[in-house]
């Protein structure tokens, strides 16, 4: 299946303002307490005959809330909700219409726009223009998908009755902490070896990166089918404002699962458990919970470098706590600690609505054969490269 072989385009783009707006180093944080959302829960949510919160059921995850804040309030209005959520409307109903059967073919090397709705929408406001990188994504240089195949979510999301303009919710600006220090150069180092929350190549070029295009094991683990991108895998589990947005969870006493949409990534929890020896090292890590009342806890270490999420270390370290706050709804928290990577730890929360859509197979496997379509198109600008480079002498 094709599906994931658009290239991605613009989720680069995407992730630079949805999902990965990183303070300058050196920028200094003021310690505060996370204004947490309310967990608290009343006797009639469901429960499992072992008398703990029944959490089980699937889940949609899209939403329009970025990871990282782009205004100074955690909370939107809601005049200011409901413009920026007409706005995406307007915009989906224009990304919705159909493609002209007439039009002519992109230019040669890809185009990095979708037309006139990009053209005519650009510049009315970062929400606004992160919403079209990610039309620019589904192009994919070349025309690829438009709106009609995607999902990215049409509302933010409301935890406490309140709008939220932002997931993280510490440190109080709503941004990720700054990077330690040696991690920025650590991290520029690693390139070559992309993150497991890494997409594709944006660029019409090749990647800079020295080896980039070298192997099948060089390239991201999106790439390869071998992981859901943009974390919508976990730990943490964040929306991927792109589409494939449902999550499962099936609970049992001992153990529970949550089945990602997105590629076909299961995480199994081991309840009361404790944490595997240091050397077994896991791609999503090795994860153990407990209840803290009516909360699940999730305790995760044990994480392997292939995965190095946001440039994280081996010793990334990631809690998360799942609380059932009415029928329809779950309260997703989570905070992130890696001092090699982060100056220090940041927290994240949005509810996780239920659905009655169901989740379908996502047949990517890897060996697709776009993968081999990728490094055949590398082999190729390499001797166009050299070719041109033997013309000159």
């Amino acid at each position: 299946m094709t599906h994931r072989y658009f290239s991605l385009v613009g989720l680069t783009g995407v992730a630079g303002l949805l999902l990965v707006t990183v303070p300058a180093s050196g920028q200094t944080q003021p310690a505060a307490k996370p204004a947490a959302a309310k967990t608290t829960v009343t006797s009639k949510i469901k429960r499992m005959p072992d008398g703990h919160p029944d959490l089980q059921g699937t889940y949609d995850l899209a939403t329009v809330t970025p990871v990282d804040r782009v205004g100074p309030n955690l909370v939107l209005t809601k005049e200011e909700a409901a413009k920026l959520e007409a706005n995406y409307a307007q915009l989906r109903a224009q990304g919705d219409q159909a493609i002209q059967g007439e039009r002519t073919a992109p230019p040669k090397g890809g185009d990095s726009s979708v037309g006139d709705l990009v053209a005519n929408n650009r510049g009315k406001g970062k929400e606004t223009d992160s919403w079209l990188n990610i039309l620019t994504a589904a192009s994919g240089g070349t025309g690829g998908y438009n709106y009609g195949w995607l999902d990215p979510g049409s509302t933010y999301t409301v935890v406490d009755g309140q709008k939220r303009a932002s997931i993280i919710i510490d440190p109080p600006n709503g941004r990720t902490p700054p990077m330690a220090p040696g991690a920025a150069q650590r991290f520029a180092g690693a390139r070559a070896r992309p993150t497991s929350d890494q997409n594709e190549n944006t660029e019409a070029r090749l990647e800079p990166a020295p080896g980039a295009y070298d192997n099948p094991e060089n390239r991201p683990l999106a790439d390869r089918c071998l992981l859901g991108f943009g974390s919508t895998s976990g730990p943490p589990a964040l929306p991927n404002y792109f589409y494939n947005n449902l999550h499962q969870i099936v609970q049992t006493p001992d153990t529970i699962m949550i089945l990602t949409e997105m590629v076909h990534d299961a995480r199994f929890v081991r309840m009361n458990a404790k944490h595997l020896p240091k050397n077994i090292r896991l791609w999503m890590g090795d994860s153990v919970g407990h209840w803290e009342g009516d909360t699940l806890v999730v305790d995760t270490t044990n994480f392997t470098d292939k995965t190095r999420f946001r440039g994280s270390t081996e010793d990334l370290h990631v809690i998360e706590r799942f609380t059932r706050m009415d029928d329809n709804t779950l309260l997703y928290r989570f905070t992130i600690d890696d001092p090699a990577t982060w100056t220090k730890p940041w927290t994240g929360e949005y509810a996780w609505p239920a659905t009655k859509e169901k989740i379908y197979e996502y047949a990517c496997h890897e060996g697709n054969y776009a993968l081999p379509n990728i490094l055949k198109g590398a082999r190729l600008r390499e001797k166009e490269a050299a070719a041109a480079k033997g013309a000159a002498k």
